[in-house]
């Protein structure tokens, strides 16, 4: 039986249908709004995991070229892996879901999420997070709360709930993706044009509203339609078991937490547990797994007091920073590069310039091919924790850190017209003790400066933590992995001097009050302004030009019907140019003719080749022209590479010409006048002029 729920929402009607899709699955949604459909399933295993440590929540979303009425391009016309963009939204979708069921649940559950329809005017994987989390509400699976979610744009100042995808790109000042259940806040995406804290609390609280309608409309729906959900066990532990040993546990975890340095600590307090295992070895031999559960609530419970009452593990106050080491033009061969540590996190984060045919090729539902100017990737390598792993490509994390990094810093790029490179920035991370998609930001602020990128402004990231015990709570500044690990939230926030350019927010806890985040962006503010000094310490501005090492960008303007002329049959011409001079050569169909040479020499060589090809004969001026063929009646003279002119035998010379012949001859070099262009092209020219034309 089909059943629909309909919500209005920003004036824009999302109805929800069930009963006709995918039925097999645990729970199966078919979202629409407007010319967009998604349809997410969410279903549970028959049989549990094998034990673990983590929930084996899998989300995968894709979105098919046939929604778009597309064909994939390439050699394959099927889709492969997941692009970049569907990985970004499959993190999406995961992030406000995850926390929602409960803490102690191992059975593995899949969502899967299909755009089948789309027509950009609105963001399907919006539409995804809503019909994922109603897909679980009405499965079996021990999913109780709904997820609602929004876009929110800021367009002339005014703020806009769920605005097409063309107008966030073309007039936003904001691209806020945020999900939250009826109560609270719960997952935050956002890129911004350096917009307030104050303004970006005030779009959050207008999304709240609708949030709360979506949700509350799905779990209402679901109490009628939903199947009846499986009952998780509470993992009951033994107080009187905790109360023996808490005492010896307590006394030997203080004793690790001395070690400030990451690994030392870590490894003290493995060795800690493993011994005070071996000591409970006969007289709790059935028991060593409760025995280590409560050595973890222990160390959870003593950090998150100490920290809450203002202790942290490293020794620094709430709002401390640690220290932060900067260096710029590190490696000699890149185009800049920089090193940015803070505390035992250290990146180092190159730049490589090139010309604008090196962009990425993305193909997307909203637009056809589009070439991507700026891209920036994130390498997080095992050694950076201490570990050995194998390394098979980027994880969908390193893929979301990139994106996150790329936005905050995009931002402030110089327009395509002022600095016409394509730029690329990897940042490697080589330490790893929190915050390294932060770090990354810093790091690739200074890169660009270091390689002589014109930025506006400098970026730096900061990553906020929170801690909550009953009534009492505590905001993190610059927090390290242990923080985030036993914390309740991970809030990076990154801007200039000025406002917010990028945000990312993932909760442990089921939800977060506006007034806690208020507190975290502006303790987040204070810290930003700090590393922005000391930033500027370092490189006060980006260098006055760019690396010797990079090539050099020309910019001609053609006519478009000379287009043809500068590529030549079947591309000689331009290959030609290419392959004499080891350049790039890019143009327009308006005509605008983009250079990328290896030297400034070898692109004013290039310049002059192109500019001689399209050049037109102007009235007046002299040409150092080639005699190409002898006539008795005169010579055609070559003095442009597509254009000949007739120099007639009575223009030759001041003196009477009998035989043409016995004055010039096929191949002289000769200094000619266009006296006259004719309207059918044909070019007349003359060897009579003064000494004082010559000169000019």
């Amino acid at each position: 039986m089909i059943e629909k729920l309909t919500v209005e929402i920003a004036s824009k009607t999302i109805e929800f249908e069930i009963g006709r899709l995918a039925k097999q699955a645990g729970g199966s949604v078919l979202a629409t709004c407007g010319g967009t459909q998604v349809l997410a399933t969410s279903t549970m295993d028959k049989e549990p995991a094998e034990p673990s440590d983590f929930f084996p929540l899998t989300v995968d979303y894709f979105e098919k070229m046939y929604a778009a009425g597309k064909i994939p391009g390439g050699f394959y016309k099927r889709e492969g892996r997941p692009s970049e963009q569907e990985i970004l939204g499959s993190r999406l979708i995961d992030r406000p879901l995850r926390p929602l069921f409960p803490a102690q649940f191992r059975r593995p559950v899949q969502i899967i999420v299909y755009v089948l329809s789309s027509d950009g005017g609105v963001a399907p994987e919006i539409l995804g997070i809503n019909a994922a989390s109603l897909a679980s509400l009405l499965s079996d699976e021990p999913f109780r709360e709904a997820v609602g979610a929004v876009k929110v744009g800021m367009i002339d100042g005014k703020i806009v709930i769920n605005p097409s995808e063309k107008d966030i790109e073309d007039k936003s000042a904001l691209d806020l993706s945020i999900a939250g259940t009826k109560d609270a806040l719960i997952m935050v995406e956002a890129g911004a044009k350096e917009i307030s804290e104050s303004q970006m609390i005030d779009a959050m609280a207008l999304a709240m509203e609708e949030i709360r309608k979506l949700a509350e409309a799905q779990e209402e729906f679901a109490l009628k339609f939903g199947k009846e959900k499986i009952e998780v066990p509470e993992v009951v532990i033994d107080e009187t078991l905790k109360q023996e040993i808490e005492p010896i546990f307590l006394s030997n975890i203080k004793l690790a937490l001395e070690n400030k340095e990451k690994i030392a600590r870590e490894k003290a307090l493995e060795e800690i547990k493993n011994e005070i295992l071996q000591g409970f070895n006969e007289e709790y031999a059935d028991r060593l797994e409760e025995v280590s559960m409560i050595f973890d609530i222990i160390l959870r419970d003593y950090v998150r007091k100490e920290t809450i009452q203002g202790r942290r593990i490293d020794g620094r106050t709430p709002e401390e920073i640690r220290p932060i080491a900067i260096e710029v033009g590190v490696l000699k061969r890149t185009h800049g590069s920089a090193i940015f540590t803070r505390g035992q996190t250290q990146v180092l984060s190159i730049v490589t310039l090139a010309g604008k045919g090196e962009g990425q090729l993305i193909e997307s539902l909203e637009e056809e091919v589009i070439t991507k100017r700026y891209m920036h990737y994130y390498n997080f390598p095992p050694f950076s924790v201490g570990e050995v792993k194998p390394m098979r490509g980027p994880s969908r994390r390193e893929i979301g850190h990139g994106a996150l990094a790329e936005r905050a810093v995009e931002k402030v790029l110089p327009p395509e017209e002022e600095f016409p490179y394509t730029i690329r920035v990897v940042s490697e991370v080589l330490e790893s003790n929190g915050s390294t998609s932060m770090a990354s930001v810093c790091g690739s602020t200074l890169a660009l400066m270091d390689a002589g990128v014109p930025i506006r402004k400098p970026v730096a990231g900061i990553a906020m933590g929170f801690i909550k015990e009953g009534e009492d709570y505590a905001i993190l500044t610059d927090i390290q992995g242990a923080e985030d690990h036993l914390g309740d939230m991970d809030f990076k926030v990154a801007g200039t001097e000025t406002g917010v350019t990028a945000l990312q927010m993932d909760l442990k806890m089921k939800g977060i009050g506006l007034d806690v985040l208020g507190k975290a962006l502006e303790q987040a503010r204070k810290a930003r302004l700090a590393i922005v000094d000391k930033m500027l310490q370092v490189i006060p501005k980006p260098r006055e030009n760019i690396s010797p090492l990079a090539p050099r960008i020309f910019i001609l303007k053609i006519k478009p019907d000379k287009i043809g002329l500068l590529i030549g049959p079947q591309g000689r011409t331009i290959k030609s140019i290419i392959g004499d001079t080891e350049s790039e050569i890019n143009i327009d169909p308006d005509g605008t003719v983009y250079i990328a040479a290896p030297n400034e020499d070898i692109g004013r060589e290039i310049e002059k080749k192109v500019l001689g090809l399209v050049e037109e004969p102007e009235v007046g001026k002299i040409y150092d022209g080639v005699v190409v063929e002898i006539r008795d009646f005169g010579a055609l003279v070559q003095i442009l590479p597509t254009h000949v002119g007739l120099l007639h035998i009575s223009q030759l010379s001041n003196k009477f010409v009998k035989d043409i012949r016995k004055e010039i001859k096929v191949g002289d070099r000769v200094r000619v006048k266009v006296m006259k262009v004719e309207e059918d092209g044909k070019i007349q020219l003359t060897r009579k002029f003064s000494q004082q034309e010559e000169n000019k």
